[in-house]
């Protein structure tokens, strides 16, 4: 019961859950190596699916799911012992009774593996526990019978603690039949090498300002009018672009990028009231946000300095002109990233201790004006 009074800890806030976006944008590649692999017969017992946050690697493997759970084997034949049609497209029908039972949670081929509530705090777990993965086990026992494939999704993979990357080693070392395990992975490198040299993996790419607006429609978000700034600022990940558009990202970068432009003159007005901003009450997550995009601000500024060159888009107005004019040398470039590796220390100390939010981010600006001054 106690997980019940969570939210999905694999569903992004204003957006739909992975298991009901019905189509995959911008990772045609992906999709049709899976197809492939399948058509070939070369099927792994464990698929990795790597690439950034939010860039569809959740869509894409309940996809798989119910492609897999839809589509009959290859040696079942048809009603005569024809061979079934090979399969063009992970795309199944909605009313599909698979698709359905999916949607509706309901589908006694399909496991899912998340982070779960702890039972005796009630609270949200950070990680997912042994228990976790070990509830695997029952599953396939119970759903051995029916002699139907079985597909196993883990969101994510880089959540798991030593036990339960023990636990899951176990059984991709030792496949259980029928069973396609599914890992969802936004570091990999975070794995076990042995997890990893077990499965294929399946990499998705950032999503181009095309794709990015499709995917924001589908979502049944409104995208911002400077959709190149937001594809630009998320990196290509819907899951970052729609918390963008939540929270005002967009316009707290813009202020961020006005406020240093003024730099080595500090327009402490400014400062004052971003810093505010961020100190209000229930405003924890726009404090994290702000200082994300400092933290890209900085390695923009630092990059720029490197390879001699702004990026060729803008993410809010007049910044290629603020990284011209502040990091036009790879020795600035070099200051930067010193300067965002400082920051980024120092803001970790000071939200485990709960700093005052209006004393960290003045502290942050002020390391800023610092390196500006040279």
């Amino acid at each position: 019961m106690a997980e019940e009074l969570h939210p999905e800890p694999d569903r992004v806030d204003g957006a739909p859950h992975p298991r009901e976006t019905e189509r995959l944008i911008g990772q045609t590649s992906a999709e049709a190596a899976f197809l492939e692999a399948f058509n070939a017969g070369r099927m792994h017992h464990g698929w990795l699916i790597t690439g950034p946050r939010g860039v569809g690697k959740a869509t894409l493997a309940w996809r798989i799911a119910r492609f897999l759970l839809a589509t009959p084997e290859g040696d079942d034949g048809g009603l005569f012992g024809d061979a079934p049609p090979t399969p063009e497209t992970l795309d199944i029908p909605v009313d599909h009774p698979v698709a359905r039972r999916l949607l509706a949670g309901s589908d006694p081929g399909l496991f899912r593996i998340t982070r779960t509530a702890n039972e005796k705090t009630g609270r949200m777990r950070d990680m997912i526990v042994a228990d976790d993965v070990r509830r695997l086990n029952q599953f396939l026992q119970l759903s051995a019978t029916d002699g139907g494939r079985r597909v196993v999704i883990l969101d994510c993979a880089d959540e798991m603690n030593v036990q339960a990357a023990n636990a899951l080693l176990k059984m991709l070392e030792e496949p259980p039949a029928r069973t396609i395990l599914l890992l969802i992975s936004h570091q990999p490198s975070r794995l076990l090498s042995t997890i990893r040299s077990r499965c294929r993996e399946l990499r998705l790419a950032p999503l181009n300002v095309t794709d990015m607006a499709l995917a924001l429609e589908q979502a049944g978000v409104n995208a911002p009018d400077d959709a190149a700034a937001l594809a630009e600022l998320s990196g290509g990940s819907v899951g970052e672009a729609v918390r963008l558009i939540n929270l005002g990202g967009l316009k707290i970068y813009a202020e961020l990028v006005a406020i240093i432009s003024t730099l080595p003159q500090l327009d402490r007005a400014r400062a004052l009231k971003l810093a505010d901003a961020a100190a209000t009450r229930g405003a924890e997550d726009k404090l994290d946000l702000l200082l994300g995009l400092t933290d890209l601000l900085l390695a923009r500024l630092a990059r720029s300095g490197a390879v001699g060159a702004t990026p060729a888009q803008e993410a809010a107005p007049g910044e290629a002109t603020m990284l011209a004019k502040l990091s036009g040398t790879p020795l600035k470039g070099r200051a930067w990233a010193e300067c965002a590796q400082e920051i980024g220390a120092r803001a970790r100390h000071g939200r485990a201790v709960n700093l005052d939010p209006a004393a960290l981010v003045l502290d942050t600006v002020f390391r800023i004006q610092q390196t500006a001054a040279g």
